[in-house]
């Protein structure tokens, strides 16, 4: 029997549902990609389906996302961002040779090449991280409130106030300590 695996947290960017493959970093981290079957699952519920992934492959994965976050929290939070993490991304954006084909339902999907399917979804990931990082879609990269999660995540609510990465995650879980920590402290006010 296959071992259980934690649910992916897949939003509406590309790119930060990507980092969201490793969640509370500043906790009890949540690897979300531990395989290499795991990353293509990922990647085949992102539209980006291929075959099979390598290990090598999953590190690349790895390799990339860790790059997207360090970039999108220096970004967050108006610093320099870091030499490295550019040239990964780059590297990868580079690399990948997927083309944007449109359907006839009018929606874009991308194509992999069969020899390079991994290397191109990865390709389309650094583009989309590209695209958020430097500020040509609408919206702001911010970092979650959650002190054990900190995840950059891109807010394009009305706002750009957001202050959860997930509020179905994090955001309930910090009302919940908010609303425990006040019946704990009216019940000492009581006594």
């Amino acid at each position: 029997m296959p071992a259980a695996f934690p649910d992916f947290r897949l939003g509406t960017v590309l790119a930060t549902s990507f980092t969201a493959t490793l969640t509370e970093r500043r906790g009890d981290a949540v690897e979300r990609i531990p395989t290499p079957q795991r990353l293509a699952d990922w990647l085949a519920v992102s539209g980006l389906a291929v075959d099979a992934c390598t290990t090598a492959q999953l590190e690349l994965a790895r390799d990339l996302r860790e790059s997207i976050h360090a970039a999108a929290t220096a970004a967050a939070l108006h610093e320099a961002l870091p030499a490295s993490a550019v040239q990964v991304i780059n590297d990868r954006s580079a690399q990948g040779r997927a083309a944007a084909v449109l359907t006839p339902d009018g929606e874009r999907r991308w194509q992999l090449s069969s020899a390079t399917a991994v290397e191109d979804a990865l390709g389309v990931i650094a583009a989309d991280a590209i695209s958020i990082i430097s500020g040509e879609r609408d919206g702001k990269l911010a970092l979650c409130a959650s002190p054990t999660c900190q995840a950059a995540f891109f807010d394009t609510s009305q706002s750009r106030t957001r202050r959860w990465c997930e509020m179905n995650t994090c955001g309930n879980r910090q009302k919940k300590a908010r609303f425990t920590a006040n019946q704990r402290k009216n019940r000492t006010a009581v006594e």
